[in-house]
């Protein structure tokens, strides 16, 4: 049996294999509500075989977004309109998760399409806000420094949005603490000039994260998985680097936390980033072996056998994949297909793969 169609189970939600749907900003959301494309565009991933299928960074503040476009859940109406999302997951064999976060100095921009950079207030855009009052970039918005009032907002924000998660149907509740959004913002000196409990310090900039991750814990049913993403490193000399990812990890498996989502970057505009074929697994196989908490590794993992091996060498315990999941929404039914997986298309579209599968026998 390959180890990518395996099982796994933490905490009380069995996933039906290990190749699973990284979150994907879609900015296809009105009002942070989700649309008929989210229903379509995630519920194919699930019909594709996917054992667990990840919405996208879903703000847990108005404020918190990273576009007018972005997916939220700040309201009950927010819960509500994604439970037919994630009953029509669960219906096809798959976990529905979702990931919460606040864009912190990178909110209020263009979606990718529209244009770069800040929106300004008077085109509906928002005051943005920050550890410290430092720019991501020359044409990101200005932040304004948070109060101890603002920090202690945002965790708030975080357990409403978790508790709301839950309600609506989601099994698998990911914080997303990387990519220069609120939370790695924190933990970075680079964005975090603090000189308060929340700056200097290793311990004071995990202090937001961690604290934040404790009432989530406290707020969610015990047998339901929390996973955290990071960034494993910034890039760059003298910032955010995996020694102190690692002493992170730690702290977050001793608040309750099942699995880390091993990223990198995201928080320095200029940073070179060595970009291939699996370029942060490294990262996800040390968080693992010396944090001792289970990871998932994500980044350029396009190919079944590349994604089986890293799970055989044992540096992950799953794998996160996106472009690959976006150029074919089946990509886990291939994948069984070419290792022996047992996964089998739904009864809809059996006819069409038994026969490309006789075709291929053909073939050799």
């Amino acid at each position: 049996m390959s180890k990518l169609f395996e099982k796994l189970t933490l905490r009380g939600v069995e996933l039906k294999n290990r190749l699973w749907v990284s979150p994907m900003c879609q900015y296809s959301s009105v009002d942070g509500m989700p649309t008929d494309w989210h229903l379509v565009h995630l519920g194919s991933r699930a019909v594709g075989g996917a054992g667990l299928v990840v919405v996208e960074a879903t703000a847990v503040s108005p404020e918190g977004r990273i576009s007018p476009d972005d997916s939220g859940i700040w309201t009950d109406g927010h819960s509500e309109a994604f439970r037919r999302i994630t009953s029509f997951i669960k219906s096809q064999g798959s976990v529905a998760g979702i990931q919460l976060a606040h864009a912190g100095r990178k909110a209020s921009t263009y979606i990718p399409w529209k244009g770069n950079g800040k929106i300004d207030v008077a085109d509906g855009g928002w005051q943005v806000v920050a550890p410290s009052p430092i720019k991501f970039a020359g044409n990101f918005p200005e932040p304004r420094e948070m109060t101890i009032a603002d920090i202690e907002k945002v965790t708030e924000d975080f357990v409403a949005a978790a508790v709301r998660a839950v309600d609506a149907g989601f099994e698998v509740i990911e914080i997303h603490a990387a990519h220069g959004y609120l939370f790695h913002e924190f933990l970075s000196p680079l964005s975090n000039k603090r000189t308060d409990k929340y700056g200097g310090s290793l311990e004071n900039r995990m202090r937001l994260p961690i604290e934040t991750v404790r009432q989530v814990r406290k707020a969610v049913p015990e047998n339901l998985p929390i996973f955290v993403r990071i960034s494993a490193t910034d890039w760059v000399e003298n910032a955010w680097d995996l020694e102190q990812s690692i002493e992170l990890c730690k702290r977050l498996k001793d608040e309750g936390v099942d699995l880390i989502d091993v990223s990198s970057g995201g928080n320095v505009v200029d940073a070179r980033i060595p970009v291939g074929p699996g370029y942060q697994v490294e990262f996800a196989r040390e968080i693992r072996k010396r944090a001792g908490i289970a990871t998932g590794a994500v980044g350029m993992i396009t190919d079944s056998h590349q994604a089986e091996d890293i799970l055989q060498k044992g540096d992950a315990d799953a794998i996160f994949v996106a472009r690959e999941f976006l150029r074919d929404p089946y990509f886990a039914i291939r994948a069984a297909q070419e290792l022996g997986g047992g996964l089998r298309a739904p009864k809809q579209y059996g006819r069409a793969i038994e026969i490309a599968i006789a075709s291929a026998e053909a073939a050799t």
